[in-house]
């Protein structure tokens, strides 16, 4: 990780090290969690994941856990057991979709959940940092008459204020990380634009898209995993909330030519087979001020991002086959 050097002049500065630590990530089963996961792992910490569903696996760091984080109770038993140094919240019901019955799911996978966790780990305390991600659908602070444009935008706006809460009022170490558009190998869910359009493309298929024109922040997977890694590794961000973005806008019309040109193909994508989503915020990364508080910056280009994302469905396809 690469450290600006006005935050190595803080006095007494150091970097927080991952050996040895109990981190519980909740969400630990999806393609974030998973990734941090392993990269924790390497890094000698004793992983304890979160999933809603049975997991199981013969990784000597990791402990899975199945529990209702909408249950105040099971959560802090939870905490009563594990005791962790660092907590990872990546728990999350995600869909940018506006129907009425997403209201409540999205109430209380996001909202509940969120309150529950903090109010667990502030009760039992010894958590040197709790990282909540946040999403690129919440509007900005200092937004005048700010509206969320779905239920899911509503319930992550309001986790990361109980974050900001929990942490004026009782000192709860919490940072948060709003995570922009995702992309990387192991996406589980294949639907997701970039793996849609790679599998389609690596099957001889036209992807079926929308007009293209929307432009989206795309981050690389491993870039996020060093950013949600920075917030801990870094002293004196409790209570701030930071971007891991590139900081840069890419539309989907651009991605889909690019992917096509990387994987040689001559078949052409499909624009307009699907509708455009409703109008939402066009936001951005600021990365300098991430850069200013943790030290972090994206690394990875998009070129080589979607290179080595093409990699790993070229594997996972002739897998299948076999």
């Amino acid at each position: 990780m690469v450290v600006d050097s006005s935050l190595q002049n803080q006095v007494g500065y150091s970097l927080y090290q991952f050996a040895g630590k109990k981190v519980l990530i909740t969400g630990a089963s999806g393609f974030v969690g998973s990734h941090l996961c392993q990269s924790l792992g390497t890094q000698g910490a004793i992983v304890h994941g979160v999933s809603r569903s049975l997991q199981s696996n013969d990784l000597s760091y990791l402990k899975w856990w199945q529990i209702d984080l909408g249950n105040i109770t099971e959560v802090r038993e939870l905490f009563s057991i594990v005791q962790p140094d660092v907590v990872y919240h990546l728990a999350s019901v995600v869909t940018g979709r506006h129907k009425l019955d997403l209201v409540l799911p999205t109430f209380h996978g996001n909202l509940t959940s969120t309150v529950n966790l903090l109010t667990a780990a502030t009760e039992f305390g010894g958590c040197h940092r709790i990282v909540l991600a946040s999403s690129l659908e919440e509007p900005e602070l200092q937004e005048a008459g700010a509206i969320p444009h779905s239920p899911y935008g509503a319930a992550k706006w309001a986790s990361s204020s109980y974050g900001r809460m929990f942490h004026s009022l009782y000192k709860t170490p919490v940072a948060i990380a709003r995570l922009f558009m995702i992309y990387g190998p192991a996406q589980p869910d294949i639907n997701k634009l970039i793996p849609y359009m790679t599998l389609s493309l690596l099957q001889g298929k036209a992807p079926k898209v929308s007009s293209g024109r929307r432009e989206i922040d795309w981050i690389y997977i491993d870039d996020v995993i060093e950013g949600l890694l920075a917030l801990v590794r870094v002293p004196n961000v409790e209570g701030c909330t930071v971007d891991l973005g590139s900081g840069t806008f890419v539309s989907i019309r651009s991605i889909a030519e690019q992917l096509v040109q990387l994987l040689n193909s001559e078949i052409k994508p499909l624009y307009g087979a699907l509708p455009d989503r409703p109008p939402e915020p066009i936001r951005f990364a600021n990365v300098a001020h991430t850069y200013k508080t943790l030290g972090w910056k994206p690394k990875t280009s998009l070129e080589d991002g979607l290179r080595h994302t093409i990699a790993w469905y070229k594997e996972y396809l002739s897998k299948s086959l076999v």
